[in-house]
């Protein structure tokens, strides 16, 4: 047996008409004869941000004691599986979602702040202003080596333009992440939308050219089974495992794509509304998003992904868990025990769905670890308390292990009104990404690295 070191590229696609389907990484993608130590320091880290609004119930989120020894409360135990793979983060603040003289408008300043850092301009027009998010500074970086700078994700419809809290533009509200500080980027809500742009040749925008790729039959897969077939034989046993999942995956997501498309089309909408292909249950249509975010990853087409599981300010409803009540309205409780067991419900539930992406990362082949050993993920809130709209002692849990630079198992307490930035500059620069200054940032977060 002769042994070469050449390798399979680690940019491979499979290609069919219209189509370029990235491969995971494979065992072929290394180098025979090298160190097998040093295959996991080549693996990027991947940078994640859940978004959820009008803040958190914190007796039920926050655990009682600090460091190693803590239990997990009813709100975050879904997330017990991966006690050592996560941080709870208390005392780190916003203070420039608070209201600095310019009166109310809490939630707005919410979206505005939490990956930024910036005090937003008080407009309803078109003269918005923030800060450049963290998000973005890691996508400027990663730009020149994935195929997309970053994703941006939700789960609810954004608001029209204009005004959405007290003089506040919706574009504060209707994302957390901020190209220049003029520019917001709109979270996408349709997976579709996110399929094609993933997976689809991007040649053409045309609306009636979209339509008629929704309305095939035929699988993404179908397009690429003669790429598959020529690949196949060249794989290790191990290797041609790999990729039977993840081809298994996209069928999948193709399949749940499909059905909320002929869910949507059955529906009757009104005309000027066009259909859309997002599941009913948000459950359903927050799985479908993180097996999206999964796939991004896993075939590198991005390292940095956004991800809203409703706008800030949403008054949605969730009556799966049997609360048809707005979630903003149930928020502003009063010390009411009624409202205040709803808005943990909606709370544990938004965690629960939360725990399915990181189960998924955990699960999902990296190199020699998995995609969650390489990311960091980070949850939680810009306000803390939704009936006093507090902008300090955010609920924040940072899960994975960042290629190795992140100790999990552990609740940190910091110092009282710590900006969140410096965490988020920590994340930047275990990243590999030099961020000394972000927003309000004093210094990087320590106490995370093993």
């Amino acid at each position: 047996m002769i042994i070469t070191k050449t390798a399979l590229k680690r940019r491979t696609f499979l290609r069919g008409v219209g189509t370029a389907l990235a491969l995971p990484f494979l065992d072929s993608m290394v180098p025979a004869l090298a160190a097998t130590r040093l295959t996991a320091a080549k693996r990027p880290t991947r940078l994640g941000f859940v978004y959820v609004p009008n803040g958190i119930i914190q007796k039920n989120w926050l655990p009682a004691t600090e460091g190693a020894g803590f239990e997990f409360t009813p709100t975050m135990q879904a997330l017990a599986p991966w006690r050592d793979k996560l941080v709870v983060l208390s005392n780190l603040a916003q203070v420039n979602g608070r209201a600095l003289g310019d009166g109310p408008g809490d939630h707005a300043r919410a979206g505005a702040t939490w990956l930024t850092g910036v005090h937003p301009k008080k407009t309803e027009g078109a003269d918005i202003h923030s800060g450049i998010s963290a998000d973005q500074i890691a996508a400027r970086m990663f730009a020149n080596e994935t195929q997309f700078g970053s994703l941006e994700m939700g789960l609810e419809e954004p608001q029209l333009a204009g005004g959405c809290d007290s003089g506040y533009s919706c574009a504060y509200t209707n994302t957390v992440s901020w190209r220049t500080p003029t520019t917001p980027n709109p979270m996408e809500i349709n997976p579709r939308n996110v399929f094609e742009r993933l997976f689809g040749d991007g040649d053409s925008t045309d609306p009636a050219v979209r339509m008629r790729r929704m309305q095939q039959d035929a699988s993404i897969l179908d397009y690429v089974k003669e790429d598959v077939a020529r690949l196949e034989p060249t794989l290790g046993n191990r290797d041609k495992s790999k990729l039977d999942e993840y081809l298994s995956s996209i069928r999948d997501i193709e399949r749940r794509i499909q059905k909320a498309e002929q869910q949507n089309a059955s529906m009757q909408m009104p005309l000027m509304q066009k259909p859309r292909a997002i599941p009913e249950e948000f459950g359903d249509h927050c799985k479908l998003m993180s097996d999206l975010m999964v796939v991004a990853f896993q075939t590198d087409m991005t390292r940095v992904v956004t991800f809203m599981m409703a706008r800030e300010g949403s008054n949605r409803s969730y009556r799966v868990i049997e609360v048809p009540d707005g979630h903003h309205s149930v928020t502003h409780h009063q010390n009411d025990p009624e409202k205040i067991a709803k808005t943990e419900k909606i709370n544990k539930f938004h965690v629960d769905n939360f725990a399915y992406l990181i189960d998924r990362l955990s699960k999902t082949p990296d190199g020699d670890g998995t995609l969650l050993d390489h990311s960091m993920i980070l949850y939680g809130s810009s306000i803390s308390d939704g009936n006093a709209h507090t902008h300090h002692d955010l609920p924040l849990v940072l899960v994975g292990g960042g290629s190795g630079q992140v100790k999990g198992g552990r609740h940190n307490r910091y110092k009282e009104l710590t900006p969140m930035n410096n965490l988020l500059v920590a994340m930047l620069d275990k990243a590999g990404i030099p961020a000394e200054k972000l927003g309000d940032s004093t210094g990087e977060l320590g106490y995370l690295s093993v």
